[in-house]
């Protein structure tokens, strides 16, 4: 290692990237965003071919396991990729995801039947969940936590992008080439992906024995599943009263409590409980899960509305959403400016989540005849507020732990903003759903009780547009007064958001990446091919 790359490491606070060191970090970079691009991008881009599998396949009552199958296997694959990334080296548990991943997607691609889809669905999403966890951690790896903003905000944008684009790209495949390519498409990204990786990412690392921690992996799986069913299924399938949920309720609960129990006598726990003593650690996973309730449990509704109120087509309504997009492109980037140029971080969560929360609150005011540029100013102000919450939380939470619990606090926040993510579609998705039909049935028009008796007025909004003027503008009117609580709901939970900004306690900044063995021996991870053994 030449002597420029040593003072990178050991003094990067006197030294700049070099143009070859930024070079090979702009190829890791771009290599790690690929991993993030499959895995948010499989999260959106089955949503407009869904009804195509669904006939191809005969499986509509099994539609909904599609979506879910994936949500599940991410998010409690979370913290085990984290702390596998943490004891034995994030390179290779990436490139193992990538595999996982490629294979659960060519798997589906081939599905004949909608059983068959939804196991491979769930391998796919078991394999997401180290993209999502390895790609941030890494980061960590590599970047000084003092710069490592202005490369986050890159991947902000990479999310932001690939939630537009994955309804996009999933209704371009299906109407012009086979939904299955909506699969096939992730096998070149995941082997560019997995070819940059192998040729220059070359952290140092030193083997030990480790114990797994088996049993608390199992009850948290099975705890977080019981969840997920229980808000994907409340007020769907199950009314939320029925003995259905009410013990899943129970049986989460205790199986959680059982996993917080086995996790204070472990000797290695999948999720250390010592993290939660560090102010930081919690500050920002509270935040995180609060973002991820108000963000994907309001934001969500936003195409529909498009849909229903402005007769606009899936493909266009997704396209309608870069107002918002955008916003959170400029926070992305500028936030990771300025938090590496400034060594602070805090105020960027408070300023974010008050700006969010001015956003939803101009987003209550549209209206049937709300024109679409007011939505979009609407919807530009909550980008700006999520791209200056998101990314910051992660530099946050990897600067104030040690190396050794790296992996494991990044993906125990990104696991508390998806579980923020499922209970907030669940419980906005209750009172949409309780304000919309209650307002509809009190029309008494025999063509909307029929259309609500046959389940096709959200799965369906173009069924809207056939109806009478009279029934029509009933329906848009009642879907606007719903809409316009469902934000109004979601207000309060950013005021949370801001107020437990306020808790985070500010750390400065390292100057130095987590790239040292445990012998003292320092080493960028970006070093020439063979220079370290390792991973």
């Amino acid at each position: 290692m030449t002597d420029d790359l040593q003072s990178a490491v050991q003094a990067p606070e006197e030294h700049e990237f070099s143009k070859e060191e930024h070079r090979k970090i702009l190829v890791i970079l771009f290599a790690l965003m690929l991993g993030m691009f499959l895995a948010a991008l499989d999260q959106t881009i089955v949503s407009t071919a869904l009804p195509t599998i669904a006939g191809d396949l005969k499986g509509l009552n099994h539609l909904s396991w599609v979506v879910t199958a994936y949500l599940i296997t991410s998010t409690i694959s979370l913290p085990l990729w984290g702390k596998f990334g943490d004891l034995y080296g994030r390179k290779n548990f990436f490139q193992i995801a990538i595999i996982i991943f490629l294979i659960g997607s060519m798997l589906s691609g081939l599905s004949q039947n909608m059983l068959e889809l939804i196991a491979c669905r769930a391998i796919q999403g078991a394999g997401a969940g180290g993209l999502m966890v390895g790609s941030q951690a890494i980061i960590g790896d590599v970047i000084p936590p003092r710069q490592r903003g202005r490369y986050m905000g890159y991947f902000g944008a990479v999310f932001g992008l690939s939630s537009i684009l994955g309804p996009l790209a999933g209704g371009w495949f299906t109407q012009h080439a086979s939904w299955r390519w909506i699969f096939y498409i992730n096998v070149p990204i995941g082997i560019i992906a997995m070819i940059a990786i192998a040729l220059v990412l070359h952290v140092p690392t030193r083997l030990v024995r480790h114990k797994v921690d088996w049993w608390g992996t199992a009850l948290l799986s099975a705890g977080v599943v019981g969840l997920i069913l229980l808000t994907t299924w409340g007020g769907q399938q199950y009314a939320w009263g029925s003995s259905t949920i009410i013990g899943l309720g129970v049986l989460s609960t205790i199986l959680l409590v059982a996993f917080c129990f086995v996790e204070s006598k472990v000797a290695e726990p999948i999720i250390p409980l010592n993290l939660f003593r560090n102010r930081t650690f919690t500050a920002a996973s509270g935040v995180g899960f609060v973002i991820g309730f108000t963000m994907f449990g309001s934001i969500v509704y936003l195409p529909l509305y498009l849909q229903i109120v402005h007769g606009a087509s899936p493909t266009l309504s997704g396209l309608e959403l870069l107002p918002m997009v955008g916003g959170m492109l400029i926070t992305f980037i500028v936030s990771g400016q300025l938090v590496s140029r400034t060594g602070r971080y805090k105020i960027f969560p408070i300023v974010g989540s008050a700006v969010l929360a001015v956003g939803l609150v101009f987003l209550t005011r549209l209206g049937s005849h709300s024109s679409f540029g007011f939505a979009a100013i609407g919807m530009f102000v909550v980008g700006l507020g999520l791209g200056l919450v998101m990314q910051v939380l992660v530099v946050a939470v990897q600067n104030a732990v040690p190396h050794s619990q790296l992996g494991t606090a990044t993906a125990t926040a990104t696991f508390f903003r998806t579980i923020g993510g499922a209970f907030g579609v669940a419980a906005l998705g209750a009172v949409f759903n309780t304000r919309l039909l209650g307002q509809l049935r009190a029309s008494g028009s025999p063509a909307i009780l029929k259309l609500l008796q046959g389940g096709n007025l959200v799965e369906n909004p173009a069924q809207i547009h056939k109806l009478p003027l009279a029934d029509r503008t009933i329906v848009i009117n009642a879907f606007s007064h719903t809409l316009q609580t469902v934000f109004i709901f979601a207000v309060p939970f950013a005021v949370v958001a801001f107020i437990v900004s306020w808790f985070m306690k500010e750390i400065p900044l390292r100057e130095k990446a987590h790239v040292s063995t445990d012998d003292g021996t320092k080493a960028m991870a970006f070093d020439a091919p063979g220079e370290f053994p390792g991973l």
